[in-house]
Formats: structure tokens, sequence, C-alpha cells
């Protein structure tokens, strides 16, 4: 439901902790399109290190935003409801993941550009929405205030990416 913007389907989450933690699983489910859509032109020298470099991308930016957004929701004074929300996070970012592997396969399949690549735009400009769209109806905020949790999610995934790409340069 949260897919097609029915903020009802927020009540298929518990707002506990057990349900938060048990919904960091999507992970697994997101780890191996994530692993796909990484740059592939490594030497087989740096294969390893990019990698490994990769791996810790994703846990890092996955496991930060759930710890910096608990800060903020605390700030915010919305941190009563920050279990459901990171449970709806979660497992969103599976239907964002399948999503961006959908709609950017024909373009990288084909390798033919424009029209094929707004796919992935498209999908990239979903995945925003709804991480806006779940913030906004779980913790109950304003369209700003929603914002700012997607902010803080590109934040930390631009500053990690950064700091791979000097890695493994």
């Amino acid at each position: 439901m949260l897919a097609r913007g029915r903020a009802a389907g927020l009540a298929a989450f518990e707002n506990t902790l057990p349900v938060a933690a048990y919904s960091f699983r999507a992970a697994a489910i997101c780890l191996p399109i994530f692993m796909f859509f990484k740059d592939q032109t490594s030497t087989p020298d740096d294969v390893v290190l990019s990698l490994f470099v990769d791996l810790l991308l994703f846990a890092a930016s996955w496991a930060g935003f759930a710890l910096a957004s608990l800060y903020l929701a605390k700030a915010l004074g919305v941190a009563d409801s920050w279990p459901r929300f990171i449970a709806a996070w979660n497992w969103s970012a599976v239907v964002q993941y399948l999503a961006l592997a959908v709609l950017s396969l024909p373009g990288l399949l084909l390798d033919k550009g424009g029209l094929l690549d707004l796919g992935g735009l498209l999908a990239l400009f979903y995945a925003l929405w709804m991480e806006w769209f779940v913030a906004r109806h779980a913790l109950r905020l304003s369209a700003l205030g929603a914002a700012g949790f997607v902010a803080l999610d590109l934040g930390i995934a631009v500053f990690l990416g950064g700091f791979a790409a000097r890695i493994t340069g």
C-alpha cells in the first residue's frame, strides 16, 4: 500500500523495536541489487578491495541513516514513532530497489542510452518520493520535515560514496 501512496499501509508495521530490528532483513534482499549496479570496471587486482568497500558502504549507509534518523526524530519530538518509521523505511527500500532494477534493466541490457536511461531516473524519483512519503506519514511530519529525512539519507549516501571513491581511487 505504501508503494501506491496509501498511508494506511503503515498499519502493517507495529510501532515496536523488535519490528524495527526485524525490518533490517530488508537490507539482505536489497544487497544483490545494490552490488549488481555497482561499477563493474575494476581491474582484477582491485576487485577484492572494490567488493569490500562496496559492502562496507552499503552497511554503513543503511545503518548510518537508521541511527541518524533516530537522533533527528528525537530532535523533532517524534521519536515515539521512529520504530514504525524505520520498519516502513527498511521494507519500502525493497520496493525502491526492485523498481530501480526493473526500470533500469532495458537501458543496461540494450545499452542504447537516451530514453532507456530515463527508467533509472524515474526509479530514482520514485525512491525519493517513497522515502518522503514514509517519513511524512510514519512520523506525522510536515512536507518540509519529511524532506529533511530524505536529505539526511542523501547526505549520508553522498558522503560515504565520496569516501569510498577516495579509497578505491
